[in-house]
């Protein structure tokens, strides 16, 4: 069996799921085929993949391309951790719209950040996708890679006999933390989740059948500085909670950032992810200085699912995850042509999402305007239209309720003009009013 991790340079994130993958037996023998551009990178990964095999007790056929047609030739798993433009495109998605008055947290799923983000990995992806289609047509695509939506769908829409499946641990970890909350063992509790990646809403919370929202109320009424959490102060207005953190929740509404008074009534970090960075750059650099010093690296799982889907399905382990995945009637009230989030059964068959169903009217309401958003940026690089980029940010609704139109289309015509040959050919034309 081969794995094949295209942006295995992501190297805190690569260790971590193959701290994963070599503790299953079944995948200890597997061949791993590290891919990266950046070749200093891709020998960190490859020194540290050795090391954690080594710590395991694994012994996989471990390789390293340069070539990525050289790691997809024959997988059987694809595992996409890509990041296109790397830090100093992330540092432009902010420095630009900061200028404008516009705050972002995270700036990876939605507003400007995500849109731009997108349309700088979808040249990637069709890459990808080609290649696959060529190399090997049978292997399932996991994709980490964000904004989730909008590269899963672009995937379903450019190469509809694709297996991909966008995994994210927003769900898993949403629902440990609020079990812990509410002093339920993580193991007892049982959940059902769904919506879009990053706006999934909790739909039941349960232990032993008994819903668990009443202590959930009680947690929150015990704890005023809950009460300051844009993901509590949603909950309390919806009757739902969301699965991101808030940080995340605060730029998919138009009602948290535009506002002094409620950054600081909920604390919200406003450029939260400029220090994520640092810390990843700071995480790689210990990485790179322990491997080329001999010293040992910890050798941490992670609890993602990329390793628990690979296992169910070489082992016919039946296994719920959360997936990322066309709706086609998994979600009633939203659109059959988006991408949605929901629990799939994983077993020697693969991945199989389950139908939900209609979700709370309220909580649809939001989902529709992030799948609109979702759907225009798509369309602008599947139709080549560079007008669907601004009218993407013109339904945001973080960016609708901060600048008026004028200034959103002169905010686009400055990320294109920065972003320049990261997008493709069509898109980089700047149209002013």
């Amino acid at each position: 069996m081969k794995i094949a991790f295209v942006g295995a340079g992501s190297v805190v994130f690569t260790q971590g799921l193959l701290a994963d993958l070599f503790a299953f037996p079944e995948l200890a023998h597997a061949r791993i085929a590290l891919h990266d551009i950046d070749a200093e990178r891709l020998a960190t990964a490859e020194g540290a993949a050795r090391h954690i095999a080594e710590v395991r007790g694994a012994k996989p056929v471990i390789s390293a391309h340069l070539d990525r047609r050289a790691a997809l030739a024959e997988a059987d798993f694809v595992v996409n951790i890509v990041q296109v433009g790397m830090d100093a495109a992330t540092r432009t998605d902010f420095a630009v719209p900061a200028r404008y008055g516009l705050r972002q947290t995270i700036g990876d799923t939605l507003g400007v950040g995500g849109i731009f983000r997108a349309l700088r990995t979808f040249p990637v992806l069709r890459g990808i996708a080609e290649d696959m289609a060529e190399l090997c047509p049978d292997a399932q695509l996991l994709n980490y890679t964000n904004p989730m939506a909008m590269n899963v769908l672009y995937l379903s829409r450019i190469a509809p006999r694709l297996k991909v499946t966008g995994l994210c641990h927003s769900v898993y970890w949403t629902m440990h933390d609020l079990s812990a909350l509410v002093g339920v063992p993580f193991e007892e509790v049982s959940y059902l989740a769904a919506g879009v990646n990053h706006q999934a809403w909790v739909l039941r919370f349960e232990r032993e059948g008994r819903d668990l929202h009443p202590l959930l109320e009680e947690a929150i009424a015990r704890d005023p500085g809950l009460l300051r959490r844009v993901r509590v102060d949603m909950y309390r207005r919806l009757g739902h909670y969301p699965t991101e953190t808030s940080e995340h929740s605060s730029e998919y509404v138009p009602w948290y950032l535009r506002h002094d008074s409620e950054i600081e009534r909920l604390r919200l970090p406003v450029g939260a992810y400029l220090g994520i960075i640092e810390e990843n750059a700071a995480s790689y650099e210990r990485t790179r200085e322990a491997l080329a010093a001999g010293r040992p690296l910890p050798v941490e799982g992670t609890l993602e699912y990329a390793p628990q889907v690979i296992h169910s399905t070489v082992t016919g382990t039946p296994r719920t995850v959360y997936g990322n995945v066309p709706n086609r009637g998994l979600i009633d009230n939203l659109p059959a042509d988006s991408v949605v989030e929901v629990p799939c059964l994983v077993d020697a068959l693969g991945v199989q999402p389950t139908r939900v169903g209609a979700l709370p009217p309220q909580c649809a309401a939001l989902n529709r305007a992030y799948v609109s958003v979702t759907d225009l940026v798509v369309r602008a690089a599947t139709d080549g239209d560079p007008r669907h980029i601004r009218h993407a940010a013109m339904a945001d609704p973080a960016t609708a309720a901060a600048l008026p139109v004028e200034r959103i289309w002169d905010l686009c015509d400055d990320l294109v003009r920065a972003h320049g040959e990261l997008l493709q050919p069509e898109l980089r034309a700047e149209l002013g009013h």
